[in-house]
């Protein structure tokens, strides 16, 4: 939803009704990941943003829309392989896709402007809708990532929730469920006892998480490092490039990173927030840099901590965080040398390399071709 959230609110904010169709469950091969959606005009022309299966059925969810639009009536639906024609409205991957499909207008979802600005801010925000058990099914409550009693905070950021599932119970175990869901930028099913106790299956709960981009830090201001910001923009990290060297730390020669900072590397981690999701890659191979910045770095909780150099660099490296007090657990979390073993020569297939074992850390996947596995192409989410 995010990638039509503009578009969505443009309709919104001129008094247009749409229908809004969004993947909330995946099974097997499914193209979209839950939080996809498709958006369909109640205009003379129908106009359609997004996409839902990347094609498979998007002509039987553009129709399912339009009903949904007129009638009001939210609709769960499942699509899968057609038996009679695979291509009609199935999935020809062999995956399963459970879409929900709601009608939006200012009466009805009257916090979607709020929400568009807060995305736009990098305020995490999710909206979390009832989709499906015996309560009042399209049900909606917006939660803002701070619980207070207040609407904004000193910084202007909303706070609280907006909005109610039916329940007061339920209200509160969805909220506390969702400000841990923000934290990891998670989007998915929760559910929920028929009174909105935790333990129980009756309500399914969908949250749609807008988390700010997770981060990337790069360290190094060297041509490794221009490769390595551009992939990382290319794969939705907001991407910092960071070198105590002015000289050479400059947005001229590093033209995708989010920002570029002068400072020593790891007096700037030390000062900077750092999450489960963000990623810190050290392309100094250099001691007087990159050993006291990954004393720094292995004692947060980033989710990936690579560094750059030879075999021989990594076990000086080792040695001399040893040396520093670094335990055999905390030098584990250490990915060097840094990427896959791809054959990487040049910055590009370097920065290919490093790409490539972010998203086999996060998927889950063996990193072997797929000609010689076997099963699911497609893994669970790991983190």
């Amino acid at each position: 939803m995010r990638d039509i959230l503009n578009r969505i609110t443009k309709w919104w904010e001129a008094g247009e009704a749409f229908g809004l169709a969004t993947v909330v469950r995946t099974y097997r091969s499914a193209p979209r990941d839950p939080g996809a959606a498709l958006a369909v005009s109640s205009s003379a022309d129908h106009e359609v943003v997004g996409s839902v299966s990347g094609g498979c059925v998007e002509g039987a969810v553009y129709e399912l829309s339009l009903d949904v639009c007129q009638t009001s009536d939210p609709v769960l639906q499942t699509y899968g392989v057609s038996d009679d024609d695979a291509f009609a409205v199935g999935l020809t991957c062999g995956g399963i896709i459970d879409i929900f499909v709601e009608r939006v207008d200012q009466a009805s979802f009257p916090e979607l402007g709020q929400i568009t600005a807060a995305v736009e801010r990098g305020e995490p925000v999710a909206v979390a809708t009832v989709i499906a058990g015996p309560g009042q099914i399209g049900a909606r409550r917006v939660i803002w990532a701070r619980d207070s009693t207040q609407a904004t905070d000193g910084d202007g950021w909303h706070s609280g929730a907006s909005g109610t599932l039916g329940l007061a119970r339920l209200d509160a175990a969805v909220d506390d469920d969702v400000r841990g869901m923000l934290a990891q930028g998670l989007t998915g099913i929760r559910r929920y006892g028929a009174q909105g106790e935790r333990r129980g299956d009756d309500l399914s709960v969908f949250v749609n998480s807008f988390a700010p981009a997770p981060r990337m830090l790069v360290f190094g201001a060297i041509d490794y490092a221009t490769a390595v910001a551009r992939v990382g923009k290319f794969l939705g990290y907001h991407v910092t490039v960071c070198d105590a060297r002015k000289v050479f730390a400059t947005s001229s020669r590093f033209p995708d990173a989010d920002e570029v900072v002068v400072d020593w590397p790891h007096r700037f981690l030390a000062a900077t927030e750092v999450d489960a999701r963000t990623v810190i890659c050290v392309l100094t191979h250099d001691p007087k840099f990159d050993v006291p910045l990954l004393e720094v770095a292995l004692r947060t909780p980033a989710g990936y901590i690579g560094a750059m150099g030879s075999r021989r660099t990594h076990d000086d490296r080792l040695a001399r965080l040893r040396e520093v007090g670094l335990t055999e657990d905390e030098l584990a979390r250490l990915r060097s040398p840094i990427g896959l073993d791809l054959g990487a020569r040049t910055p590009e297939e370097t920065a290919v390399s490093i790409a490539a074992e972010l998203i086999q850390l996060r998927w889950g996947g063996t990193g072997h071709p797929l000609t010689a596995t076997e099963g699911r192409i497609h893994h669970e989410f790991v983190g």
